[in-house]
């Protein structure tokens, strides 16, 4: 979903960062071999992703869907040198095509893969976080903020992918639409909880940037 006219879409594109090798061989195997591979955050999310990264320098990330990996690898992009991130997706078939990029990549040692349930995975995690990238299922999304917000440092950052639903959050809610009840619902509680300052970023889908005080 492109919310800027196209023309300008390209041009904020051709001026930001080239996407690496390494993500392109990705990209490609993931339309060649995955199903859904739309699901991928692509090049100019990425490079977002990776500048929000080294900004905050974190020590420990949290990702919410691996999917094939793609997100993974730009967040570690910022990590610090001793750093580690944490990304769970319930697609155990995934699990082995996602690590052998992590693997490629300079961040393979750093990156810890956990399968399963995120709802029971997370309160298992001994650990607190500097940046969380919540990108799973939509009706889990305000469950998975109310899990990790103890977990969050002061000053931390939770980055929150498709908030803006394909554009469905301004259009009449269909009786039985689960997902875009779960993302209007979830934007309300981002912007009413007075534990964070958040900001709504039109970028692709909607990412919203959420910091705790």
């Amino acid at each position: 979903m492109y919310f800027l006219p196209k023309a300008i879409d390209d041009y904020v594109v051709a001026h930001s960062e080239e996407e690496p090798k390494l993500l392109q061989q990705l990209t490609r195997e993931t339309y060649q071999k995955v199903l859904q591979p739309i699901m991928l955050s692509g090049p100019y999310q990425g490079r977002v992703l990776s500048m929000i990264s080294k900004l905050c320098k974190p020590k420990t990330i949290l990702e919410l869907g691996t999917f094939t990996g793609y997100a993974t690898l730009c967040l570690a992009e910022g990590l610090d040198k001793d750093g580690t991130i944490h990304t769970i997706d319930i697609n155990e078939e995934l699990e082995d095509f996602s690590r052998k990029y992590f693997d490629k990549s300079n961040y393979g040692s750093q990156i810890i893969q956990h399968v399963g349930n995120a709802l029971d995975i997370i309160p298992k995690l001994d650990l607190n976080f500097d940046l969380v990238f919540i990108d799973a299922d939509k009706p889990n999304y305000s469950n998975y903020f109310r899990l990790i917000i103890e977990k969050l440092n002061t000053g931390g950052i939770i980055l929150s992918d498709n908030v803006l639903w394909h554009g469905k959050v301004v259009e009449p809610l269909k009786e039985k639409d689960i997902s875009t009840k779960a993302v209007l619902d979830f934007n309300t509680l981002l912007a009413n909880d007075p534990r964070i300052e958040t900001v709504v970023l039109p970028i692709r889908d909607g990412l919203t940037i959420s910091r705790k005080k």
